[in-house]
């Protein structure tokens, strides 16, 4: 069911008034096949690249649905440092600033012109953690997008071939190498989290 099925707007509504983030992070599964014809994804494909795109998908629909004009105020954080969005800005800038233009059956044009800001400004309002398995490329380019004030610490422990322990360090290595300034390098390891969860560790 996807997220922006208007059952799921009272969940968004009370962490909105009760200021808790939504942590949005995939669940496709082996199942989810890649192709009409199969029964079920080969290869992992279904985590892969079927998670990124999910979370993706997923924040598409949650822009579209105007949920952030309902609710100015909701956190949602979107794991693996926003999957696809950050690698795909172009395609949800330039790109979604033409909604509409390859649908014909359903008016995107005119849901486009109602909304008060560009597509893309809709994305850059999620936030995101550093959960990306140790990739320097990856953690720069999401930061890039979302910036160092919407980015907190996160590692996918204990998802890695250690038992959490390398991803942990790796992520770490990453962080601690980034041209940032120590100020945001805090921010990402401390203070963004204490904002997002209201609170100081």
């Amino acid at each position: 069911m996807p997220l922006d099925d208007e059952r799921f707007f009272p969940l968004f509504e009370t962490a909105d008034r009760l200021r808790c983030p939504i942590l949005l992070h995939p669940a496709r599964g082996a199942g989810f096949a890649d192709y009409p014809g199969e029964s079920k994804s080969k290869y992992e494909i279904w985590w892969t690249f079927g998670w990124p795109y999910e979370t993706s998908a997923a924040m598409q629909r949650l822009v579209f649905s105007r949920l952030m004009d309902r609710l100015p105020t909701i956190r949602i954080l979107a794991h693996h440092l926003g999957a696809m969005i950050p690698y795909f800005e172009g395609r949800v800038g330039y790109g979604l600033d033409q909604f509409g233009t390859r649908t014909a059956d359903e008016d995107y044009r005119g849901l486009l012109e109602s909304m008060p800001r560009r597509p893309y400004d809709y994305f850059k309002m999620f936030w995101a953690d550093t959960a990306v398995f140790g990739s320097k490329a990856a953690t720069e380019c999401g930061l890039k997008f979302f910036g160092t004030d919407q980015v907190v610490f996160a590692s996918d422990a204990p998802f890695d071939p250690e038992g959490g322990s390398l991803y942990i360090r790796e992520t770490l290595k990453v962080i601690d190498t980034l041209d940032i300034t120590d100020v945001e390098r805090k921010k990402i390891y401390q203070g963004n989290a204490e904002r997002l969860f209201n609170r100081a560790f």
